[in-house]
């Protein structure tokens, strides 16, 4: 049994071994299948590719090294016309092949670098840079078409394929518009090699964050707020906008509108101009950009932005030749062009005058002169060139000329000798200078060399460690990490470097575009974000040429006038906000800078001149003893006392005689007093208030004219009196004496002084500055804490003047020898007169004026008692002394 079962396992084992072997065969014969299907697919692959594409259009340039850079140029047009499918289509589309002769600059300097790169044994020593050179054509198709001819075999259209060891691309350079870039992006992000575009892409930033580009001009955002200085600078609020009708067009509408707009610029027209696309309607383009043209050269706006493609410039120029108004067409404006934006022009436009952007402003990517590539180009021409399957067509292009093999062909046109020189070509045609673009183009390969010298030295020291791999075995997604921190100083001292986002670290040159002999591109100012912030923006605006239109003089571009100085604005009804009206500012208000929004008052220490755009400091106006209107009155005040001096002494010296002792002699002399210190009070309302005299003003003047007036008063009813005691049985004998005299003068005056101790209880008078009432001046005057009481002490004494003229009224016919009620009707009537008048005269004035008017009043009312009651007396005493005696008294009495 145990023999059987060894048996049946013996021959389990055989039949495994034959089943193993059947296996490794099998996989063997995989593995060869595997190596030889990519050659087998290749080979296939290739002859399907020479099937569909026996020749293939495409400009190239090809070098060989050790490293190649790939480069996708934008030098040719290749529009078509558009179908509209009424009909069969023809076999093969007819398009329209035009050549942007400036752009072959780019392919210039690529070269230039890498011979430059080449011939330095500090970079890359042992190992040579090849580059290859496509043109897109400006389209996507053949943009797509010639990034896979990068990837692929050199001469072999191999999508996905390396059929030949020689094409070791290593970076790849391009394009020049953004949507170029963001073409040839979408093809290498597959295979993650380096590219690096010289020209904006803000679309792929946002649409395809994650591709791996390094952008080797600065950010947009630089470029937008330069454009806003400049602006700003000149003054100009009234602008127009023309930008290409693309994603990146719309973009830059969408940043720059609400910028600008907070900084009070406001646009006339956003014009969206069409793009040349593989298939356009030309005759739609030209339709649309007559209107287009009509409306810009139309506007008030002097002033226009235009953002667009590389091209758009030339494009530009066809607008004065569609317009349908010839007085528009050569209507000039000041142009600003951002650094997308090239002064170029096509074949066609070689001739044509230039005179609509004379003068422009632009935007440019910095850039410094490099003496050997202006040796370079100017010793290039075709016979000097090897593989480069540009220059012949940009020759007969830009020189007008035809090469001797397609002149038998075509028997027409001159012959190009080769010999003709760059030089004298114009500049939108081709410059000697190196552009913005280029230089960016320069930059670029030596990013890659510095990039890959970088990696020679980590890879050598790999090798000679552990036997790693050489540096011509490195894939491409293995530079990015040496892109990334690249840092290093150009032939030109400029250094090149990138941010966190791969966008190089530099700034903006600011151009004049003059057409002159000499030279065309003056460079007048500099954006610059890495310098202080006072040195960001700087402009030199003396060397800019501006049109001969304006006189050489600043472009003015507003909507309206500029508001000035004593005036504001006010916004116009359905109007942006930079068309306005200028209105004067009112009254009380000034402006002092041109354009204001509103007019704002004066401080109280100032008030507005005359055209209402200054402040002028306030004068301080008080009633002093030097100026006139002071001195006059205090002379009057001075030489009232001295008459009422000199009056109290005639009587008090003729105590004795009959005319003093008829009205109460006492009486007499309370009331010349009073008067007398009446006229003294005037002199405390003249001088710089201070806190004393505010107290006294009021109060002393109030107490003392009620005592004179309340004496008054006391004289009337004594002589009505005395009158009635004079009838025979009266009773009113009793109430004729001093005592009574006396207790009127005392209790009314008694009266007024608690009135004015209330007052000074409550709110009493205080130094204080009006700067409101008189608009010139700062008034120093004394509050009356209470108007109430001061009208309410002025309303007492009128009370007293109201009871004593009515009292003397009634006794003015009573038969005396000497009847003083008379007198005191006169005086009373004056003093009444004057007080009435004195309310709405002081409640008028302001300043020194309404203490004028007080003053005047204290005096002409204190005169006018003094005149109507004594002067008859003192006349009597002093001229006639025969009428006083008492026989002369009874006699006028009889």
């Amino acid at each position: 049994m145990f023999l059987t079962v060894l048996q049946i396992e013996k021959g389990k084992s055989a039949h495994i071994k034959e089943r193993l072997a059947y296996v490794m065969s099998m996989v063997v014969l995989g593995a060869l299948l595997l190596v030889m299907l990519p050659q087998m697919a290749c080979k296939a692959h290739i002859l399907k590719c020479r099937f569909q594409y026996p020749h293939h259009p495409f400009h190239k340039y090809h070098q060989d090294g050790d490293l190649i850079i790939g480069a996708i140029a934008s030098q040719s047009f290749i529009v078509s016309s558009s179908i509209d499918f009424t009909e069969e289509p023809p076999p093969t589309l007819h398009e329209e092949f035009a050549v942007v002769p400036k752009n072959y600059q780019h392919i210039l300097a690529l070269a230039f670098t890498v011979k430059e790169i080449n011939e330095n044994i500090r970079i890359l020593p042992n190992v040579t840079l090849g580059f290859h050179i496509y043109d897109s054509y400006f389209n996507a198709k053949s943009t797509y078409h010639a990034t896979m001819l990068l990837t692929s075999a050199l001469e072999r259209f191999v999508p996905n394929y390396i059929c030949d060891v020689r094409n070791n691309l290593i970076a790849v350079i391009g394009g020049l518009d953004s949507h170029i870039s963001l073409h040839v992006a979408n093809v290498l992000d597959i295979y993650k090699i380096p590219q690096l575009i010289y020209s904006p892409a803000p679309v792929m930033n946002d649409k395809t964050p994650g591709l791996p580009f390094y952008q080797m001009v600065p950010k947009e955002m630089i470029q937008y707020k330069g454009i806003l200085y400049l602006l700003l600078y000149f003054g100009w609020k009234w602008i127009g906008l023309i930008v290409m009708d693309t994603s990146d067009g719309e973009r830059f509408v969408q940043t720059v509108v609400p910028m600008f707009s907070q900084n009070e610029i406001c646009f006339a027209f956003i014009e969206r101009i069409p793009t040349l696309t593989f298939v356009t309607d030309i005759k739609y383009v030209m339709e649309d950009g007559a209107k287009i043209h009509d409306k810009v050269m139309g506007s008030k706006a002097n002033v226009i932005v235009a953002y667009g493609e590389s091209y758009s410039m030339a494009f530009f120029r066809f607008l004065p030749y569609l317009s349908q108004q010839e007085s528009m067409a050569n209507k000039p404006k000041v142009w600003i062009a951002t650094a997308q934006v090239e002064h170029t022009a096509f074949v066609l436009q070689k001739t044509w005058d230039d005179e609509l952007f004379y003068g422009a402003l632009a935007f440019k990517i910095h850039s410094s002169e490099l003496p050997l590539f202006h040796q370079f180009v100017e010793s290039t021409n075709p016979s000097s060139t090897t593989g480069d399957g540009f220059i012949r067509d940009f020759w007969q292009n830009a020189f007008g000329c035809v090469f001797p093999i397609q002149a038998l062909d075509e028997q027409k046109g001159d012959i190009c000798t080769g010999k003709e020189k760059l030089e004298s070509l114009p500049d939108s045609f081709f410059g000697i200078s190196m552009t913005g673009h280029s230089y960016s183009i320069y930059n670029a390969v030596y990013v890659v060399a510095h990039a890959l010298h970088k990696m020679s030295s980590s890879v050598c020291r790999s090798v000679m460690k552990e036997g790693g791999q050489t540096l011509h075995s490195q894939l491409p997604w293995q530079v990015h990490y040496s892109l990334r921190s690249v840092s290093f100083n150009n032939s030109a001292g400029d250094k090149v470097s990138f941010d966190q986002n791969g966008q190089l670290v530099a700034g903006f040159d600011v151009i004049n575009w003059v057409s002159s002999p000499n030279q065309s591109i003056v460079k007048v100012g500099r954006m610059d974000p890495e310098a202080p912030p006072d040195q960001v923006f700087t402009i030199n605006k003396d060397a800019i040429t501006w049109h001969s239109w304006f006189n050489q003089a600043q472009p003015l571009s507003v909507c309206t006038e500029s508001c000035h100085p004593g005036s504001r604005k006010k916004v116009k009804e359905g109007m942006p906000f930079c068309c306005y009206d200028c209105i004067p500012c009112p009254e009380g208000k000034i402006s002092d800078h041109e354009d204001m929004n509103y007019c704002y008052q004066c401080t109280d220490e100032n008030y507005p001149n005359k055209n209402r755009d200054l402040c002028i400091p306030k004068a301080v106006s008080y009633l002093t003893f030097e100026e006139p209107l002071g001195f006059t009155l205090a002379c009057l005040s001075l030489l009232f006392c001295l008459i009422t001096t000199l009056m109290l002494g005639t009587f008090m010296k003729h105590h004795d005689t009959p005319i003093v002792k008829a009205n109460n002699r006492d009486l007499t002399y309370t009331l010349l007093s009073s008067l007398l210190i009446c006229f003294l009070c005037a002199l405390l309302f003249i001088g710089q208030p201070q806190k004393v005299t505010c107290l006294l003003r009021q109060t002393a003047f109030g107490i003392i004219f009620s005592v004179a007036v309340s004496s008054v008063l006391a004289k009337t009813i004594m002589v009505f009196l005395a009158f009635m005691a004079t009838k025979p049985g009266s009773r009113m004998r009793k109430w004729v004496g001093k005592k009574q005299a006396y207790f009127i003068v005392v209790s009314c005056s008694l009266v007024q002084m608690g009135i004015c101790t209330v007052w000074l209880v409550i709110s009493p008078p205080f130094p204080d500055v009006d700067t409101q009432s008189v608009t010139e001046e700062i008034i120093l005057e004394c509050n009356e804490g209470s108007a109430m009481m001061f009208y309410f002490v002025l309303s007492y004494m009128g009370l007293l003047a109201i009871v004593s003229f009515t009292v003397a009224f009634l006794a003015r016919k009573l038969p005396d020898s000497f009847n003083e009620a008379k007198f005191i009707t006169f005086s009373m009537l004056v003093f009444c007169s004057v007080w009435l008048s004195f309310v709405p005269s002081y409640s008028s004035t302001k300043g020194k004026y309404m203490v004028a008017v007080e003053i005047f009043s204290i005096l002409a009312s204190s005169f006018g008692l003094l005149g109507c009651i004594f002067f008859p007396k003192w006349y009597i005493i002093l001229l006639r002394p025969e009428l006083n005696n008492k026989e002369m008294l009874i006699r006028r009495k009889r």
